[in-house]
């Protein structure tokens, strides 16, 4: 499969790119556990069929430390008993911030109350902010149809 398009080779794209990227990079540095933003990375993008994404992700958290079994199971994790509370509540958040569109009111209030259990503001504002960044560098990926497979760990980081 070839790309439709090199998103990088246009310079206003890339300068857009740039700060997507950037924005990703800063979320690093909140105390939303790592393992928790690989989880919901990879969570919205099986979701929206990105496969560069799911390449990208399940590498980084396995090099991270995640187990096989844990990345296996994130598209059934409510039948799985491997994620705790917390990370439930983030998947859960994920998957309705990612489907958006398939939910009249957006968000319910339940799923966004679960998840306030959990987390405190500064997490939800960076849980908040990987749901949102995922479904940017997903929506790329497909639209340009990028191609998987190839990815090395720590290649954008």
């Amino acid at each position: 499969m070839n790309a439709r398009l090199n998103p990088f080779g246009s310079p206003v794209a890339a300068k857009a790119l740039k700060h997507v990227i950037a924005a990703g990079n800063a979320l690093s540095e909140s105390t939303l556990p790592p393992a928790t933003q690989e989880l919901v990375k990879l969570r919205a993008s099986q979701i929206n069929g990105c496969a560069g994404c799911i390449d990208m992700h399940t590498k980084e958290a396995a090099h991270a430390g995640e187990t096989q079994l844990r990345l296996n199971l994130v598209a059934a994790w409510r039948e799985a008993t491997v994620f705790t509370d917390a990370e439930r509540a983030a998947l859960e958040l994920a998957e309705q911030g990612t489907r958006i569109a398939d939910a009249a009111g957006g968000v319910p209030d339940e799923v966004w109350a679960n998840a306030a259990k959990h987390y405190d503001d500064d997490q939800l504002a960076a849980l908040v902010l990987v749901i949102a960044v995922i479904n940017a560098f997903n929506r790329l990926n497909v639209i340009t149809q990028q191609p998987a497979g190839d990815y090395e760990v720590g290649r954008h980081g």
